[in-house]
């Protein structure tokens, strides 16, 4: 019993906005790459991208939003680039940067931003630009960092109540991966190795489960993870292209309002810091499509 209320009162004083822990793992993520993996990106490289996001959320915020400017979500998208982004010249982060954070204000339906602004802003680049990648093999694929990452991401959408979509996501992915391996007679030891990819598990637990850019019900996300899937599994495997998962992620984004029309529910909202309670931040109350968002007649 006395065990149970020190967890309990242990879990009163943690955070309750799910942004904090994933500004924790995706930081500690980056330490690690860094450090440990030798990842191709410097100091200069991530101080630029990291201050470019919290200069744009702010910009943003002052002439496109009502609302005061929080630079945690800009942190995120920030961090997460650092981790994903490489290019030959730093102006071309500095402008990918910009067009992530900008997404959330300009690409907007009925209060939410369409695209996860990450996966908006590489994936923008990367069919503008042939000076950036994504270098999936950075990660390795050694099942420690894998088993890693699954427990710290598990963390993170727990927080952000959106395990469903991840969860439902790697399960139809898995799935894909063996069956063909059964149809090819291969090995599962390949399929096997697929999956403890770096890359696929921070996609997983990082991006596509974004409580602000995923449908709004629960049979709604389980829809959409199994079109991300498939979506992914057609482009890596039948148009034979890169990036499969960023591609599929981008343009089954835009099929979110019609699931969310199909299959309404609740609006996720972060929680005040101070309260506890939902209600919008920065990106909530944005001017540029505010008359598109209000009832007719």
């Amino acid at each position: 019993m006395r065990t149970n209320m020190v967890f309990g009162r242990c879990a009163e004083l943690l955070p309750k906005d799910p942004r904090y822990y994933q500004i924790a793992v995706l930081s500690s993520l980056l330490l690690y790459g860094v450090g440990w993996l030798d990842f191709d990106v410097d100091r200069h490289d991530i101080a630029l991208l990291l201050g470019t996001a919290i200069v744009a959320q702010f910009l943003c915020t002052k002439f496109l939003s009502r609302a005061a400017s929080d630079s945690r979500s800009a942190l995120i998208s920030g961090l997460s680039l650092c981790l994903l982004l490489r290019a030959n010249d730093s102006v071309l982060t500095i402008f990918t940067a910009v067009i992530a954070i900008a997404s959330k204000f300009l690409l907007r339906w009925k209060g939410k931003h369409i695209f996860n602004p990450t996966n908006f802003g590489i994936v923008a680049m990367l069919a503008l630009s042939g000076e950036v990648w994504v270098s999936p093999a950075q990660w390795g694929s050694q099942l420690q960092f894998a088993f890693l990452m699954s427990c710290l991401g598990g963390m993170v959408i727990h927080r952000a109540m959106r395990s469903d979509v991840s969860l439902t996501f790697i399960l139809f992915y898995a799935g894909i991966l063996f069956l063909r391996a059964v149809w090819l007679g291969d090995p599962w030891s390949i399929p096997v190795k697929q999956l403890q990819s770096g890359a696929l598990l921070l996609f997983t637990f990082f991006m596509i489960s974004d409580p602000k850019t995923t449908p709004d019900s629960r049979s709604g996300r389980m829809l959409f993870a199994f079109l991300v899937a498939a979506g992914a599994a057609y482009v890596q495997f039948t148009l034979y292209r890169t990036n499969g998962l960023l591609w599929s992620l981008a343009v089954c984004s835009m099929l979110t309002p019609l699931i969310d029309h199909m299959s309404p529910g609740k609006k996720y909202q972060w929680q005040d810091p101070n309260t506890g309670d939902q209600g919008d931040t920065d990106e909530e109350d944005s001017l540029v499509f505010r008359p598109l968002v209000r009832p007719v007649g």
